[in-house]
């Protein structure tokens, strides 16, 4: 079966999803499924091609759904504002944030993504700011998005918001794909194998690295903000590191450096948690987190390349193919 074959299976299946889905359940499934590839993919710029190792990548999807709920507050919850809104704030506190943890490489900028995470997990937590963020129990009541009525389209129903996550995540991958392919993605993954030697050539570096983290946060705030419309909530739960941690687990189970790889890693995940969730066993339920670690230890040691490198995904379709696996030590 061809490259292009093994690209389009996924995006078929994926976009009939309403036709086949027995019910409105496993739609709305398939939406948070989506929403989290984007969140895999935006980060899957940063490690998979950048080299960078974030801990701190929740930060931004946090920040992308309570913007969403504090803009739908104040103003209408018309779908491109909100969503221009939402990336331009996470975007916009990267700045500070990578501009301080890029000076870092390797093991010590992912614990300064750490440590700047907590610190914004923190203060939206805080009882100080409970005016503004409602500190442990965040802020509920989110619309959903909202169209001109003369499209006829009504995100309220699942059908209609699946078609819309659908299309932003494959906009998504195909920005992404044009980025990476592009001389400044060229660029960023000769960052990744060999930071010093890019420098010896005439290459800022640093400004190369902090385009890539505040692109990488822009979209993150993207998924963070369908986040928010989709549960109608956001909570100080969805800037934890463990969110950093689980699209972590995402983007290597798929592969790193593939995009559609992080994305297959995504819906793997997603899957997999629903499929805890369903167990009726107790025991099983109670150590649903033991089970999910323990298979992503078996992808780590069995499939090295992850589900991309399984099916033959990814490669030169959708940027170059590495030629190495970035990791924690991998320089930055």
């Amino acid at each position: 079966m061809s490259r292009l074959a093994l690209h389009a299976l996924p995006l078929a299946g994926l976009a009939t999803v309403t036709l086949w889905a027995p019910n409105r359940f496993w739609i709305n499934v398939f939406a948070q499924a989506l929403i989290f590839a984007i969140f895999a993919m935006s980060l899957d710029l940063l490690l998979g091609y950048g080299g960078m190792p974030s801990l701190g990548h929740a930060t931004f999807f946090g920040a992308g759904a309570y913007t969403a709920a504090i803009w739908t507050q104040h103003h209408s919850p018309d779908l491109f504002p909100l969503l221009a809104v939402g990336m331009l704030v996470a975007g916009l506190l990267a700045l500070p944030l990578g501009a301080l943890a890029l000076r870092t490489g390797g093991v010590y900028f992912l614990m300064l993504t750490l440590a700047f995470g907590q610190m914004v997990w923190g203060v939206v937590f805080s009882d100080r700011f409970k005016a503004f963020f409602g500190a442990e129990f965040g802020l509920v009541g989110i619309p959903r998005p909202a169209l001109p009525p003369q499209l006829g389209i009504n995100l309220v129903r699942p059908g209609d918001f699946y078609d819309l996550v659908l299309v932003l995540a494959l906009l998504t991958l195909v920005l992404l794909s044009l980025i990476v392919a592009s001389p400044f993605g060229r660029t960023l993954q000769g960052i990744r194998e060999n930071e010093a030697r890019m420098r010896a050539l005439g290459y800022a570096t640093f400004r190369y690295r902090l385009a890539a983290f505040v692109v990488a946060a822009a979209l993150a705030g993207l998924a963070g903000t369908l986040s928010a419309t989709y549960f109608h909530y956001a909570t100080p739960g969805s800037l934890y590191w463990t969110n950093s941690g689980l699209v972590m687990i995402a983007v290597i189970m798929g592969g790193a450096g593939t995009l559609i790889g992080p994305a297959l890693g995504a819906l793997a995940v997603t899957l997999i948690q629903f499929g805890l969730a369903a167990v009726t066993d107790q025991a099983i339920a109670d150590r649903s987190l033991l089970i999910l670690g323990a298979i992503f230890v078996a992808f780590v040691l069995l499939l090295p390349d992850g589900i991309a490198g399984l099916a033959g995904i990814g490669g030169r379709a959708l940027g170059p193919r590495r030629t190495r696996r970035p990791g924690l030590g991998a320089r930055t």
